[in-house]
């Protein structure tokens, strides 16, 4: 059904049609369409419309139903004039049999005067069809309620044969009628539609009506009761998978149509792996069993692939699921394999039928997902996804039977859903929760070590080796060999049992929650891992103690407990030999890759009981070891990076402070300036704690620095053998342009290949490509098509001008007669002014002119085009047969000869040119008046010529002077007769030239000629757009680069594209350009400015001079929102990128199928000549038919069908989009409400569908502008509420359903692609085809993306740059050598086939797979995925531009990650991968962040142990000792420290990407400006970001996806609203740091220098300095002195009004302070216990107030606590006590002194406000500043003529009042 995008006005409002309306809508937008014409009528249609909704819902309870009726009553009321009511009464029938009966005939008609099918199936005869068939509605009503006589000849039905005919097809027109249309024409579509029609030997129900073409798609639904729909959907699906496969993979067959068995075999085989798997792991039979005859084999196959994606397309949330699947299609295929068998139950005793058939919607009915919470509260509370899915891991879970028992323990609710909404207890069945299974997520950090607990045991273990060999003998490595010192290294081993029963412990601990669902060979594991790991932290240390003759302490005492007997050093070899034992075996297998991925595999019993003990028994994560050579790779990476790390460690911070800490544990001190925290512990410990501690933990963050180190390293020599920046200016390419055609035709154009290119070292670095001759002009010209594709797309784009776009631009229609090539214009520029030159001036043989011009290509290519081309001119222009013998008479042989010097006279060159410059231009204007002046230019070419010739005695040179003289009126020969006179005679030369001569017009009207005549310098290569120049630079570099070679379009993969959509911004309003923001600021306005280069060009393509002009058309204005929109984030700029895919295949197909005619012609000249072209045959048609069955394109806007109804602009919008690209294809969720059957006036129940729909096209006869309305192509009904989990992963995989090819690539709103680009997909999809491994085939394809956002802002620069690091050379070391690639973004290409049927492209549980995209990638691994990344195709994307947009990207980043930390798949992952594989997982997801979070806490820790020192008098007491007054070891780790704090991390690969694709010169000048920006200020304010989301994801949950604005950011954010997002992240530890440094240089100053102060602090007062100004150091007008002002009274607005229920947090400050806690209700007692903890460092405050009092002898020699309690009382209440009653909410509530904490709290946060905004304000009063801070933000505009002042002081404001007065 068309749906109407208009809504109506009635009685001055909005009228919108409720969901549970839908029916009436179609009705009001008849009555719209004939209102113009016949009011009456349309009122009848609404009286109808009024009459239908009323039955819909006659209670009128479903939302806004009321409003509506009320609305269309008095509508009626008033058009219904009561004195007209019987004039009308009689003619109101005749109106409506006449309106039917036009509507009626035009509908016939359509079908009559049809020439093909495509238009036919049309929407104009399907709008004509609904029009009638309503109008037709119309008159029954009427004659049943007014007894109105009506026409029986009109009363009758529409032919019900042609309804089928006009129902909306996505795709293939599967009608009888449909047989002739291009796409069906194809054998392999037709082989895949006549397999699924042979439903011989199926046995149909008694009750069912034979229909024409059923096939057994339909079969089944009649069986099980599938929907419509559903069945529609996927019997295209399946034909067009099919069709594919057989047409990429095996040869077409001349005879009739039919399906290959191999084809079958290929796309059964990827649908049903991971079911046979399932089968295999679970030992139940495979339901697939076959027959022998060839044809039912083939039936029996498609039966069982239509039930299986039937399944699939009807699962919804269960598509989540897959092994659940797995199961209802594993029990409905026995039943279709009895079914099919003919068995008889042996209980009813007649057929089997199945257990879930029925009548449509049957399955839907009866299976169901279970709903899963909301996910605020834990993890371990409730189920997600992936615990029901790991339900059917099991054998446990065929206990639910089939059907499936709703009694069963995997349906009992958790205790805290026991009662329903009337507070009743649920019934006794239920009283039981079946619990998490295999896996529980608890919040805590616990899971860093139990994830990960081999890399942090070695860390530990190398440290304690470390700190042993250097506290023993000398220090140096050799002493390890030592006897006391070998024993003391022996101790590790200790250690080790240690942690290994710390790791069984925590196994144990959070995995007790899913002790109810785990079989029992799984809890007796966990047991015997518990006892044994027991067993050896005794064994061990006893052992050990019988090693030493002279024990120790601690070995003396163990000793003492067995027995003082004799030493047996054996016995503890004995027990660390078999403790090993197991790593040994480990480390064997390690070395044979193989042998692991095969035990792992197997399914063997007796296997898998051998592997019990190391590898728990899952269904994922076995057989993941890649290739010999890959962990090779990895390994030695490392290797080379773990032993550089231990030595640093070593050598640099641990060595030098075991002197030092000696020295310190052997002082006595007794004299302490207060109270020691620890009077009785011995050996100052103290001390050494404070000391140690920071460089502890610098020793287990600073690996990640070293692998930002080593991956940088290692992923720039990467990239340089990849050849990535080996083109990277204009400049270059130009110099290597002759050899592009080459690797051009080499990678892009598919050639025969008797046998694959080989591929080698030399290969990779040679880049030396064939070059096309001149001979070869269809390679030549296939080049050109494209090439001529990618810079029209650059000008579509605005990227170039007119200009820009003749100069590079080959020649359309190729010049046959041009015995060469023709290169683009702007290779050729400047190159015949130079050879005149050295031709004049040249005095020797011609060799040596030609060697010279030579040494420059182009030259010799510029002159020898120029030659002929000018010949050819002549060659048209001149048609006398004297005067065609007059030119290049010997001049051609003369070169040929090499004797043209000689014979002619070279300084005549420059007049010749001059004359030629003269033609040209005439040629150009091709005015008749120049007819004369076009003679006269070639008589004096002519004359020029043969005046100069050298042999002055020719006869022939003679004759011709005198027919020149003559015919220049000359008196020297009068005897000549006129007639004989040169172009004398009529039609001597053509001028002017003639229309019809398009190709040879385009030989002169091109700059291409004249370029070579009159350009004569280069510079606009230098002044051409920034992005153009980026964007022709890497393509023609990633054609040097290792891609596989193209196949035909017809061969390539298919793919579809999906993009979820929201609520973003579609395409920009006239009035959202033009509006400016509070600082003056259009969005237009600024676009202007940031792309003023751009904004010219697309003034030139629109033919307007100034903005004014765009104004008043509606086309114009239209191209205005576009272009605006195509700069932005929008929707708009997303679909016109990946539609470039379907041009890209057009134009492609076209140059695989062209005869050489067609294609020396041009696809140009084929799309001019229209026409001429039509028909199912045509060229032009099979070109637009192939790309329909390679690629579509879905974008899911889950709410297009809520904003249709409202009238919302972004349904119009999205309109436009499906309208400008019919192939475009829109899925969203519908919400329908629904009566209830017993007529009550409860809520009415909901209903939801998915719902695809496209545009109604424009027919090729019907008048008018296009229609605004949609068709509806399939509807498919849901189980429930689709949006379950995160929102964007369940909007995905709604629309799943309507993609279709083996590929997927997944797209976000804010991502676009270039032409350029889309002409490499299909090499890229062929990556799937190889192993890049040597393992297994890949199953996601990484690509590349380029940040566009970088101009907008300096920060987007930094953001533009940091982002294009990750995704290059971080994606590239990731990918290759260390193999732990994962799915970061959306341009990722997914194996459709492999995902689909394991659980789709994302995982959307709630909270826990916040950053659903990550998850893709860990589900992909552990299922035996491979990841790749290539580098030669990239995807545009955009970012974040302000600093609130990037802090919200980096805390849902932040917070991902953190509940990453608490994944199964994380753990899984750590466990499964092998030692180095495993850090590389480490440190490239979760370690990074946990790394921040160390930096931050080794501040922490080092002030507040420093503060120790120094309170107690430690510090100056040990100030003579080394350690104390000059700690090198510790300076480093500061130094350490700082280098994580500033963004060294992000920076390395950042500076070396950028060095290693745009020069080292442009390396020097970014690093500089970095600086210049404040780079170093923002990484560190990001680090505090990070670290802080991070760490309270873990501790307190409350992760969440945070709504990001992908605007401009050009306006400036108040105070309050800075002061809301950074309080807690970054102002509050801000401040706690600041004095913390403030009380420590206080009382450090008395024994110590300032530069040893700031020596160690310096980096620590950098922080605190970031994290307090950076929000207004970054902030637009953040110092501007009127916007201070403005934000003080906000401020004092927003902290002082009270809150309460429906008060938003942005207006009160009472209302934030309440959100700020909500983590602390949902995260339970361990929660509550973690705030009260942190709380605690706040009890140093109290410290600083004693040391206050204390320091200053106010108090003289008193040192009790009764001073310190008269002085702390303040902080001690507004910090510590308001931290404490935050957190013990509930119990300070009922003591009633709530209002008292809250009261504080209010006062806390005035306190700090004032200390942030006073600096602030008082910067804001010197004007510099702020034109600093505007100069740094805005950087990348000025570079391109933007004045900020004008931007932001206001200006606009006599803009935009000059443009109201015109």
């Amino acid at each position: 059904m068309a749906g109407n995008l208009e809504v109506t006005m009635f009685d001055n409002e909005l009228l919108v049609v409720p969901s549970a309306l839908g029916d009436v809508e179609p009705i009001l937008g008849v009555a719209k369409e004939v209102e113009s014409s016949n009011p009456r009528v349309a009122y009848r249609c609404r009286c109808y419309a009024y009459h239908i909704a009323q039955r819909l819902d006659p209670a009128s309870s479903g939302r806004g139903v009321s409003q509506f009726l009320m609305a269309l009553l008095r509508s009626l009321q008033r058009e219904n004039d009561p004195i007209l009511i019987e004039r009308w009464k009689n003619s109101d029938v005749h109106e409506i049999e006449r309106i039917y009966q036009h509507y009626y005939n035009e509908y016939n008609q359509a079908f009559q005067n049809a020439a093909d099918k495509a238009d036919r199936s049309s929407a104009q005869i399907t709008k004509l069809y609904q029009t009638a068939k309503i109008l037709f509605e119309v008159l029954r009503y009427i004659n049943w309620k007014e007894t109105m006589e009506v026409d029986r000849q009109i009363v009758e039905p529409l032919f019900p044969e042609r309804i089928q005919m006009c129902v909306p097809y996505n795709i293939l027109p599967l009608d009888p009628d449909s047989a002739n249309q291009a796409i069906m024409k194809y054998p392999e579509i037709q082989a895949a539609v006549v397999a699924l029609r042979n439903t011989r030997g199926l046995r149909w129900p008694k009750k069912h009506n034979q229909k024409q073409d059923e096939d057994i798609l339909d079969w089944l639904q009649e069986k099980y009761g599938f929907q419509k729909d559903n069945v529609a959907n996927q019997r295209e699906h399946l034909i067009l998978l099919l069709a594919n496969v057989h047409k990429r993979q095996f040869p077409k067959s001349d005879g009739q149509p039919e399906l290959d068995d191999r084809a079958l075999k290929d796309v059964m085989k990827k649908l049903f792996k991971n079911y046979k798997k399932w089968c295999k792991y679970l030992y139940p039979k495979d339901s697939h069993w076959l027959k022998t005859i060839p044809q039912e084999v083939q039936q029996h196959k498609l039966l069982y692939m239509g039930l299986y994606l039937l399944i699939w397309g009807e699962a919804a949330n269960l598509r989540f699921m897959p092994e659940c699947l797995c199961y209802i299609y594993h029990h409905m295929a026995f039943e279709l394999y009895d079914m099919l068998a003919g068995k008889v139950s042996p209980i009813t005793g007649k057929r089997v039928e199945p257990a879930c058939g029925g009548d449509e919607e049957a399955f839907l009915r009866k299976v169901e997902a279970e709903r899963s919470q909301h996910g605020k509260s834990e993890h371990s509370q409730w189920r997600n996804y992936d615990d029901l899915n790991e339900y059917f891991w099991s054998v446990d879970c065929f206990r639910l039977g089939w059907p499936i028992c709703e009694d069963a323990d995997f349906f009992c609710l958790p205790m805290e859903q026991l009662r329903d909404e009337n507070g009743e207890n649920k019934p006794a069945y239920r009283d039981r929760w079946m619990g998490k299974v295999n896996f529980v997520e608890i919040r805590s950090f616990c899971h860093i070590f139990r994830s990960f607990d081999r890399m942090w045991g070695f860390f530990i273990l190398s440290l304690q080796v470390m700190i042993i060999l250097a506290w023993n003998g000398s220090g140096q490595l050799n002493g390890a060999f030592d006897d006391e010192v070998f024993m003391g290294v022996s101790s590790v081993f200790i250690t080790a049992s240690v942690l290994q029963l710390g790791q069984a412990v925590l196994d144990v601990v959070l995995s007790w929650k899913a002790q109810r669902s785990m079989s029992f060979h799984v809890k007796l594991r966990y047991i015997l891992k518990l006892l044994s790991a027991a067993a050896w932290v005794i064994v061990l240390p006893v052992t050990y103690a019988y090693t030493w003759e002279n024990p120790p302490g601690s070995a003396q005492t163990i000793k003492s407990w067995f027995g003082n007997s004799a030493n047996s050093p054996s016995l503890f070899v004995l027990a660390v030999v078999i403790y090993l034992s197991p790593n040994m075996l480990a480390a064997v297998l390690f070395l044979f890759p193989f042998i692991r991925r095969f035990l792992e595999r197997s399914n063997s019993r007796i296997i898998m009981l051998m592997m019990w003990w190391s590898q728990p028994q899952l269904y994922v994560g076995r057989g993941m070891h890649e290739s010999t050579l890959s962990v090779f790779m990895y390994t030695l990476f490392w290797v080379l990076l773990i032993v550089t790390k231990l030595a640093f460690s070593y050598y640099i911070e641990i060595k030098p402070l075991v002197g030092p800490t000696k020295d310190i544990m052997s002082a006595q001190i007794t004299n302490f300036q207060w109270h020691e925290f620890f009077p009785h512990a011995k050996n100052n410990v103290g001390v050494v704690i404070a000391l140690w501690a920071p460089i502890i933990l610098v020793y287990f963050m600073d690996a990640q620095i070293w692998y930002a180190i080593f991956s940088t390293l290692v992923g720039g020599i990467y990239g340089a053998f990849r050849r990535v920046g080996e083109i990277q200016t204009l400049g270059m390419l130009r110099s290597c342009f002759e050899s592009l055609p080459g690797a051009f035709n080499a990678c892009l154009i598919p050639e025969e290949r008797s046998e694959p290119e080989k591929k080698g070292l030399r290969a990779t670095f040679s880049g030396n490509f064939a070059q096309i001759l001149s001979n070869k002009e269809k390679e030549a010209a296939r080049f050109a098509h494209l090439w001529n594709k990618i810079i029209s797309s650059f000008r579509e784009e605005d990227l170039i001008s007119n200009r820009e776009m003749d100069l590079l631009l080959f020649p359309y229609w190729a010049d046959r007669d041009l015995d060469l090539i023709q290169w683009p214009p702007f290779l050729l520029a400047s190159k015949i002014p130079i050879a005149l030159d050295m031709a004049k001036d040249s005095n020797g043989e011609d060799g040596e002119l030609k060697n010279g011009m030579e040494t420059d290509p182009y030259m010799s290519y510029a002159v020898k085009e120029c030659y002929a081309s000018f010949r050819n001119i002549i060659k048209f222009l001149v048609q006398g047969d004297r005067e065609k013998d007059t030119y290049f008479v010997k001049l051609t042989g003369h070169i040929e000869e090499g004797t043209l010097i000689k014979e002619y006279k070279m300084s005549a060159l420059p007049s010749l040119y001059e004359h030629l410059v003269k033609l040209i231009k005439y040629l150009l204007d091709n005015k008749q008046e120049d007819k004369d002046h076009v003679l006269f230019s070639f008589l004096d070419m002519l004359e020029v010529v043969v005046k100069r010739y050298n042999d002055g005695g020719s006869n022939i040179q003679v004759d011709i002077l005198i027919l020149v003289d003559s015919t220049h009126g000359g008196h020297g020969h009068e005897e000549v007769i006129p007639q004989y006179l040169l172009f004398a005679s009529d039609g001597a030369i053509i001028f002017p030239i003639p229309s019809v001569a398009e190709a040879w017009k385009e030989k002169v009207e091109s700059d291409g000629f004249i370029c070579c005549l009159l350009q004569r310098n280069q510079l606009w290569i230098y002044h051409t757009n920034l992005e153009a120049r980026r964007r022709i630079s890497f393509f023609s570099n990633s054609l040097l680069m290792d891609m596989p070679p193209a196949p035909k379009v017809r061969n390539m993969l298919s793919f579809s594209v999906l993009t979820p959509y929201h609520t973003e911004e579609v395409l920009f309003s006239l009035k959202e350009l033009e509006s400016p923001n509070q600082d003056g600021v259009s969005i237009l306005f600024y676009l202007q400015k940031i792309f003023p280069d751009e904004w010219n060009n697309f003034l030139e393509r629109v033919k307007c001079l100034s903005e004014e002009e765009l104004k008043g058309s509606d086309e114009l204005e239209e191209d205005l929102r576009l272009w605006a929109s195509y700069r932005g984030q929008t929707l708009t700029r997303t679909v016109r990128g990946m539609m470039y895919y379907r041009k890209a295949l057009e134009l492609q197909a076209f140059l695989d199928m062209a005869q050489h005619e067609d294609l020396m012609e041009g696809y140009k000249g084929i799309e001019l000549n229209v026409d001429d072209n039509k028909g199912e045959t045509s060229l032009v048609t099979q070109c637009q038919a192939l790309p329909d069955m390679k690629f579509t394109y879905v974008v899911s806007c889950q709410q297009y069908g809520i904003h249709k109804r409202s009238g919302d602009h972004r349904a119009r919008d999205i309109l436009r989009l499906m309208t400008r690209y019919p192939s475009l294809r829109v899925a969203y969720i519908d919400e329908v409400e629904k009566p209830r059957e017993d007529g009550s006036k409860k809520i009415n129940q909901k209903t939801y569908y998915s719902v695809l729909v496209k545009a109604s096209p424009k027919s090729i006869d019907s008048p008018g502008p296009i229609q605004s309305s949609d068709e509806e192509i399939y509807r498919i009904k849901l189980p429930g509420p689709p949006i379950l989990g995160e929102g964007k992963p369940e909007n995905q995989n709604h629309a799943i359903i309507f993609t279709r090819g083996e590929g997927l690539q997944t797209i976000d709103m804010n991502q676009e692609n270039y032409m350029e680009e889309a002409l490499k997909m299909r090499n890229l999809l062929q990556e799937f085809l190889k192993k890049h491994d040597g393992v297994r085939y890949p199953t996601i394809l990484g690509t590349r993306e380029h940040i566009f956002t970088g101009s907008v802002s300096s920060l987007a620069w930094l953001m533009s740059n940091q982002e294009t690091s990750f995704v290059t050379i971080c994606q590239r070391v990731l990918a290759n050598p260390l193999k732990v690639r994962f799915h970061y973004g959306h341009p990722d290409v997914f194996d459709r086939l492999f995902h689909l049927t394991r659980g789709g492209v994302s995982k959307a549980s709630k909270v826990i797979n916040l950053s659903e995209d990550i998850f893709a990638g860990f589900n992909s691994t552990l299922r035996e995925g491979n990841v790749t990344h290539h580098e030669y195709i990239q995807v545009g994307k955009g970012r974040d531009v302000g600093l609130n947009q990037i802090s919200m990207f980096e805390a849902e980043k932040a917070n991902g990650n953190g509940e990453q930390t608490l994944s199964r798949d994380i753990y899984r992952l750590g466990h499964q991968f092998d030692f180095f594989r495993m850090l590389s997982c480490y440190f490239t997801t979760i370690g990074f962040y946990f790394s921040t979070l160390i930096t931050v806490l080794t501040v922490y820790v080092f002030l507040y142990g420093r503060l120790y020192l120094v309170y107690i008098g430690l510090e100056e007491g040990l100030s003579t000792q080394p350690a104390v007054r000059d700690n090198k070891p510790l300076q480093v780790a500061l130094a350490s420290q700082s280098f994580v704090q500033i963004g060294f991390l992000m920076a390395l690969p950042m500076l070396m990407e950028i060095g290693l694709e745009r020069g080292f010169w442009t390396l020097l000048s970014e690093f500089f400006l970095m600086q210049l920006q404040l780079a170093p200020v923002f990484f560190t304010f990001s680090l505090g970001t990070k670290a802080h989301y991070y760490g309270r994801a873990l501790l307190y949950g409350g992760a969440k996806y945070r709504p990001i604005s992908h605007g401009f950011v050009v306006f400036h954010a108040k105070f309050a609203e800075n002061y809301r997002l950074y309080s807690r992240s970054h102002f509050v530890k801000g401040i706690e740091m600041m004095i913390l440094l403030i009380v420590y240089q206080m009382f450090d100053q008395s024994y110590r220098g300032e530069s040893g102060y700031m020596l160690i602090t310096i980096s620590m007062w950098f922080m605190v300095g970031s994290w307090l100004f950076a929000p207004f150091l970054f902030n637009p007008s953040g110092f501007e002195w009127q916007k201070i002002g403005d934000d003080w009274i906000d401020w004092n607005e927003w902290i002082s009004k009270r809150g309460g229920i429906g008060v938003p947090a942005e207006k009160s400050w009472e209302s934030w302070w309440e959100e700020e806690q909500e983590h602390l209700w949902h995260s339970g007692l361990r929660g509550i216990i973690a705030e009260i903890l942190l709380a605690l460092r706040f009890f140093i405050y109290l410290i600083y107030q004693y040391g206050l009092v204390y320091r200053p002898k106010i108090t003289k020699d008193g040192k009790s606590f009764l001073v310190y309690g008269l002085a702390g009382p303040m902080m001690f209440q507004m910090l510590f006590a308001m931290k404490i009653a935050q957190a013990l909410k509930p119990l300070v509530k009922r003591a009633g002194y709530w209002g008292l904490v809250r009261t504080l709290a209010r006062g806390y946060e005035i306190a700090m406000g004032l200390l942030l905004f006073t600096p602030v304000g008082f910067v804001a009063w010197f004007r510099l500043v702020s034109k600093f801070q505007t100069r740094m933000l805005f950087n990348q505009a000025f570079s391109r003529c933007m004045q900020s002042s004008f931007s932001l002081k206001g200006q606009w404001k006599d803009h935009s009042s000059r443009k109201k007065d015109q």
